[in-house]
Order: C-alpha cells, then sequence, then structure tokens
C-alpha cells in the first residue's frame, strides 16, 4: 500500500489484518491512520486497547479518552474508556463509563458485567448483584452465556463468578423479605410460598397440578386449580353489582371521549399489535380508561366516574406499592380478538365486571368458553392460556381487576405481596422488566 492510499482504503486494510489476526500490521496501519487523522474513532480504540493488553495504562487511558470523546454516544468506546480507568485504579470513574455504556445499549451484557465486577471491588456487594444479574439474564435472552459453548473463553471466569454471586445472593435477599412474617406466623403457614420461592429460584420443579396452567413469573403450587371460580368466593362482588346502574352511568359519560381512553397494549422490542390482537372489522383496538395502572391512581379518571372508583377502593383489590392494582374500563371494539396468552402468577386472580355486552363474544380459559353477562362478575386464574373476542358489531366494555387467589391465607398474601415486591424492586435494580407490569396478564 503506498503512502497517499486514502484514509477509508487504510482503515479497511487495517480491520482486515486485525480480522485475520495479523496484529502486528493492523497496529501500523491504524498508526498511519491517525497520522493522517488524529480524532479517528476506529483508529484510537484499536491503539487504545492494544497499549492497555501492553500495560501500557498512560497511553490507553488517552486515546481511548479521545475515543470516546470522538463518539460519546457510542456504547462500546464508553465501556473500553472504563477498562483504562479500572487499570489506573480510578474505580468510581470506571464505573460511570461502564454504567454509561448500559444506558446507551441495555442489550450490552459485557459492560453490565463490568459494571458488576467495578461495584464488587468498590465494596458495594448489593449493587453488584443486581448489576451481575441484569448481565446474566441479557446474556440468556441473547443465546449466551448458556453453556462454555455460548461464554468466550475470556468470560468463562468472570461469568461463573457472577453466577455465584446470583445464586446465593437472590436466595438470601428474597428470602429475607419474607423472614420476618415467618417468625411471625410459623413457617407451616409460609410453606406453599416458600416452595415458591424455591420454584421461583429453580431449586425445585414446577410440577403444575394442571398441565393447562403455566404461570410466566411466581407459581404457588398446592393451591386448588382451577381455571374458573365459584362466586361464592367472592362476597365483594355485590361492590359492584349493586351500583351497576350508577357505574354503567358514568361510563356512559366518558366512552365516546377519545382523549380518556389509550391502548392497553405494550408492543414489545421485535413484536407488533398483530402478534397479540386480531380483528375482523377493520382496525383490532384493545383500549383502557384506566383508574390504577402499576399501582398509580389516575385521579382525573377517579374523579370524573366517582362511583366506580369507589367501588374498586372498596374491594380487596390487590395492592403493590408501584406495581398494583391495575383497574380499568377495558374496550374491546367490534370485531377485535385478543389472541391466547397467560398470566405471570397465580397469586393474584382477574375479575371482570360486564358493563357493555352487545353479543357474540367470549371468553375461553383453558379451553372452556364462557359469555359476558352484563352487570354479572366473574373471576379466573389468568395462568391458563386464554383469549378472548367480539365479534359483534358494537363495543365490549367490562371492569378489569386483580384480587389475590381466594385461596390464599392472610399471612400467605402478606407472604406474597412482599415476596414480590421485592423480586421486582430487584429486577427493576437490574434494568429488567417487572413481571407484574406485562400487560398480557388482561383482557
Amino acid at each position: 500500500m503506498h503512502a497517499g492510499a486514502p484514509l477509508e482504503a487504510t482503515l479497511a486494510e487495517a480491520r482486515r489484518c486485525a480480522e485475520q489476526g495479523r496484529i502486528g500490521e493492523a497496529d501500523l496501519l491504524y498508526a498511519r491512520v491517525l497520522d493522517a487523522a488524529p480524532a479517528q474513532a476506529e483508529a484510537l480504540s484499536h491503539l487504545g486497547l492494544r497499549a492497555l493488553a501492553s500495560g501500557r495504562v498512560d497511553d490507553a487511558l488517552d486515546r481511548l479518552t479521545r475515543a470516546r470523546d470522538a463518539q460519546p454516544l457510542d456504547a462500546t468506546a464508553q465501556r473500553n474508556l472504563g477498562l483504562a480507568q479500572r487499570a489506573a485504579g480510578r474505580g468510581e470513574e470506571a464505573l460511570a463509563s461502564f454504567r454509561e455504556a448500559v444506558r446507551l445499549d441495555p442489550d450490552f451484557f459485557i459492560a453490565r458485567l463490568q459494571a458488576g465486577l467495578q461495584l464488587e471491588a468498590l465494596g458495594r456487594h448489593r449493587d453488584a448483584l443486581a448489576a451481575y444479574y441484569g448481565a446474566v439474564t441479557t446474556a440468556q435472552r441473547q443465546g449466551r452465556w448458556l453453556s462454555e459453548a455460548t461464554t468466550a473463553p475470556a468470560l468463562l471466569a468472570p461469568v461463573r463468578h457472577a453466577m455465584e454471586v446470583i445464586d446465593g445472593g437472590r436466595a438470601a435477599l428474597f428470602d429475607a423479605s419474607i423472614a420476618p412474617l415467618r417468625e411471625r406466623h410459623g413457617r407451616d403457614a409460609l410453606a406453599r410460598v416458600e416452595k415458591a420461592l424455591a420454584i421461583y429460584l429453580g431449586d425445585l420443579p414446577a410440577a403444575y397440578a394442571d398441565p393447562r396452567q403455566k404461570p410466566s413469573f411466581l407459581y404457588v403450587p398446592d393451591l386448588p386449580t382451577t381455571a374458573w371460580f365459584e362466586r361464592s368466593l367472592f362476597p365483594w362482588y355485590a361492590l359492584f353489582e349493586d351500583r351497576y346502574d350508577a357505574i354503567r352511568a358514568e361510563l356512559d359519560t366518558v366512552i365516546d371521549d377519545a382523549t380518556a381512553f389509550q391502548s392497553f397494549l405494550k408492543v414489545m422490542p421485535g413484536k407488533s399489535t398483530a402478534d397479540a390482537l386480531t380483528g375482523t372489522r377493520g382496525e383490532p383496538r384493545w383500549d383502557a380508561y384506566f383508574f390504577y395502572r402499576h399501582g398509580e391512581r389516575f385521579e382525573d379518571n377517579c374523579q370524573r366516574c366517582p362511583v366506580t372508583a369507589a367501588a374498586l377502593d372498596a374491594a380487596p383489590i390487590v395492592r403493590l406499592a408501584g406495581h398494583a392494582p391495575e383497574c380499568l374500563y377495558s374496550k374491546l371494539t367490534a370485531g377485535s380478538h385478543i389472541r391466547p396468552h397467560r398470566g405471570v402468577t397465580n397469586t393474584r386472580v382477574v375479575t371482570h365486571f360486564p358493563l357493555v355486552v352487545p353479543g357474540d363474544g367470549a371468553l375461553r380459559v383453558g379451553g372452556e368458553d364462557r359469555e359476558w353477562v352484563q352487570g354479572r362478575c366473574f373471576t379466573f386464574d389468568d395462568t391458563f392460556l386464554h383469549d378472548a373476542w367480539n365479534h359483534s358489531e358494537r363495543t365490549r366494555v367490562v371492569i378489569l381487576m386483580d384480587s389475590w387467589n381466594p385461596y390464599l391465607s392472610e399471612a400467605e398474601v402478606e407472604a406474597c405481596r412482599s415476596l414480590v415486591v421485592a423480586i421486582a424492586d430487584f429486577n427493576a435494580e437490574a434494568r429488567l422488566a417487572d413481571p407484574l407490569v406485562d400487560p398480557a396478564h388482561a383482557q
């Protein structure tokens, strides 16, 4: 290659040499690039990492800082700088760089791992646990770190260490969330919840009593298993059924207010609305007028519909700070069909209070269909595969709400509340999705 070769050609040749393991040649070519363009990020990164590998920390810091400055939104540049900062003994700066890499690219599981290693080095073991869990979970969701074959050899030791920390740390953390209740009520009273935790952690198999039931998050074993529940278990139905006319009148004041309703679906990356919803009469829609969502009270909506809000406030719905309840007018437009899906946990069950039932629609749970009856509640276990449809020419509306499984004791409800909050809060610390905000459990 002659001295006048274009910069891009030199870069391309340097890249090829590096990919082929001709590292010395790549070093020379990248050095030529820097002679011509001192701020060229790729050359700075390559030579900075080479300097780091050879122990020239000051040189590595200089070049990797310049590479980061040239590409401040590049997660890899942030991670590389963090490696140099750590080698220079600048622990807090290294942590900040690793965290910025994760902020820029939440799927960058190696940066998550580096953040965990740095947190542990700084003595912040609780934070390291969350970072390690986020790293391993994110990697495994991408098919990595499932075995030696899916783990880079250089990462085997730190990944194994992270997994050891996770195994012991999560078990201790979640057990501590229910330990005071164990002391208060006795171990026997919480036996089913402790088994649920063991299943969640992978220490026990989830031997489902009914093969149709498959919770995606937390399964409490040894409860009576049924897709549909007897009305006698829910004396609080009367809070709604006795007020049907007043609640329906409130719905009528808002049902046509497009600004008051919002789509209930949260479309995940790589998915589309069609993965969850289909239609036979134009665009399918599944909309919600929220009274509560993820534990947040929608005060304006409650004030517009005070009778409905008062009934919800008096009902024994699930209440978890920052996570539940989730209560709404659920509106399914004409021709819309919610595809089959499963809920996250059998600790809570789903109740419908039908307000507008145009006919030609039903809910199927565990293979059994039931039609909505206007003004009459029913409750089901949504960890069974279920779907719902409205094949009529008019909109269907129900109140949707979650309550605790009626077969749980008060002590178990208290323990489930503590355990679910502990898990969800930890997953939030690990920058993972909270399982309680998955909209696929409702209709």
